[in-house]
């Protein structure tokens, strides 16, 4: 029920353009390459007098379900506890499902959502991550969302021990945009500016998110790499607090690398039933282990796995 409440694709453009991220991945479809070059100077969104009654109803709509999953215990922040305990054989194969797997393929021009082996992806580059507002995004949201970034790239910073900070303007490669659906429908060129070579997909599949995707990330790599160049959140400004917060936590940490979701991963946010809102233990030590240097871009489950079981084992070998 929870996962029928909110759906949240994330899609992924990796060494062309891997989707994992909203709703994210038959056979690997080929990814679509993005260049990536120098980004323009920024230019604000174009202004918007008022919430249509489009997103007046979004917003509505959004309350009555962080309401909903607030009522059933759900949405978590205590980042898990004596009752969530897990050893590092689950660790281990929740790392692989999570790093190594794909939500969602593009097939016939449209991402179909589908469980496929891929190849481990992450940065090599410092994350710099800038955060864009539309016009119509109250003062008072803007910096509760600034603040809740810079402390939350802070942490996973910490938590992979790779440099990820907060930026601005052509130094950003990591883009979060909170709009709400009037801004979001009108922002195509906005999104060819951060990535220029972006695919006419992408686009248009933010451009026409469903109402029942909350949030969604793209992270492209050039050409067959499997290392992540830039990437692209948006948000809907609509949501309430811990709904909007909580799609920043997923998006922005699987915009890292970690693109698929797992049911058997607990403590996590990589989990479609929406026990957490916020990175959990669990979540960081995967964190930990996708930046580890022993694992490196485009590895494969198979060659990934026993290096996998011995970090874990290394990390939590004693816990159960």
């Amino acid at each position: 029920m929870a996962r029928r409440l909110r759906q949240r694709p994330r899609l992924r453009a990796a060494a062309a353009l891997l989707m994992a991220g909203l709703l994210t991945a038959c056979e690997t479809a080929a990814p679509v390459s993005a260049p990536v070059p120098p980004t323009r100077p920024e230019r604000a969104a174009p202004a918007v007098a008022a919430p249509s009654p489009a997103s007046a109803a979004m917003r509505a709509r959004l309350a009555r379900v962080e309401a909903t999953l607030l009522s059933r215990g759900l949405m978590r922040s205590d980042g898990g506890g004596p009752d969530t305990p897990f050893n590092d054989r689950q660790l281990a194969e929740n790392f692989i499902r999570i790093a190594l797997y794909d939500e969602y393929v593009m097939r016939n021009g449209t991402f179909v959502a589908q469980n496929t082996a891929s190849r481990l992806r992450r940065w090599e580059q410092p994350v710099r991550i800038a955060v864009e507002f539309g016009v119509a995004v109250p003062e008072a949201q803007r910096a509760a969302d600034r603040a809740s970034l810079q402390a939350y790239a802070a942490q996973l910073s910490r938590a992979s021990d790779h440099p990820i900070s907060m930026a601005s303007g052509a130094s950003a490669n990591y883009h979060v945009l909170i709009l709400n659906e009037d801004e979001r429908r009108g922002y195509g060129s906005r999104l060819a500016q951060l990535v220029p070579g972006i695919d006419p997909v992408s686009i248009a599949t933010i451009l026409d998110l469903p109402a029942s995707t909350f949030c969604v990330v793209f992270a492209f790599s050039q050409g067959q790499s499997s290392t992540y160049t830039r990437a692209v959140a948006v948000i809907r400004a609509e949501h309430p607090d811990r709904m909007r917060l909580s799609c920043i936590h997923e998006e922005v940490a699987q915009g890292l690398g970690l693109a698929n979701d797992s049911p058997s991963a607990r403590p996590s946010i990589f989990n479609d039933d929406e026990e957490f809102a916020l990175l959990t233990r669990h979540d960081e030590l995967l964190l930990k282990m996708l930046y580890d240097k022993r694992l490196r871009p485009g590895m494969t489950p198979q060659e990934a796995r026993p290096i996998v079981e011995t970090m874990a084992y290394e990390l939590i070998g004693g816990e159960s």
